[in-house]
């Protein structure tokens, strides 16, 4: 009997109650306080391969020294990598920012650019961090994907792809757009705690007996 997908109305009610007792990410953290695109693009980029707490503590030293892209401009990148070690590939990352500030300033007068496609014209920065930026700093709609989303769809049933991106357009074609911008928060946090990688917590999950649990070797 083939495995069926889970609906997505009341699955992601499941997954919202789920998580409500756990610790939002480090990036939504961030554009909840107050919404500043920059701060939400730098903080992104400083998440990448990085774990939350270090992303948190790493952007809030930076962010004490320089909020801004003229701030950061006039970090030297050393100084860039101290204020944001130890998130992973600090050294990149110290220099990107520089990069980015530069042509902010040069190019957008300083702010960043609503537009997803000017975005992806920003060093370093990919179709997870463009959708991220112009979801939670700009309200538009759009589907940031990551590890977890592109894991736990698929798992779920919703999609059947090999790629994070694969998995974006698979869920630009299905999931309702009321759903859209929050979808990467709920699963990230879902993932994190719960539908983990490689041994998910299907004891303490909601959807554990209608999830067709597709991929999953060993579950607790």
């Amino acid at each position: 009997m083939p495995k069926l997908k889970l609906p997505f109305g009341s699955t992601i009610q499941k997954i919202r109650r789920a998580i409500a007792k756990f610790k939002t990410p480090a990036v939504t953290e961030v554009a909840q306080r107050d919404r500043d695109p920059f701060r939400v693009l730098v903080s992104c980029l400083i998440s990448l391969r990085t774990k939350d707490e270090v992303t948190e503590a790493a952007s809030r030293r930076l962010f004490e020294r320089a909020a801004s892209p003229s701030a950061v401009r006039k970090l030297s990148t050393r100084e860039i990598e101290k204020l944001i070690f130890p998130a992973g590939f600090y050294r990149t990352k110290a220099r990107t920012l520089r990069e980015i500030a530069q042509k902010l300033i040069n190019e957008h007068r300083g702010r960043v650019p609503s537009s997803f496609d000017e975005l992806l014209k920003l060093k370093g920065v990919g179709r997870k961090t463009a959708n991220l930026v112009v979801t939670m700093a700009f309200g538009k709609p759009g589907i940031c994907v990551d590890t977890h989303v592109h894991r736990i769809s698929n798992r779920l049933g919703w999609v059947k792809t090999q790629t994070p991106e694969q998995t974006e357009m698979a869920l630009r074609a299905t999931l309702p757009k009321r759903y859209w911008i929050d979808i990467n928060d709920q699963l990230v946090t879902f993932g994190q705690n719960i539908c983990q990688p490689v041994s998910p917590w299907c004891s303490k999950c909601p959807l554990a007996k209608s999830c067709p649990k597709i991929g999953v070797k060993r579950r607790r």
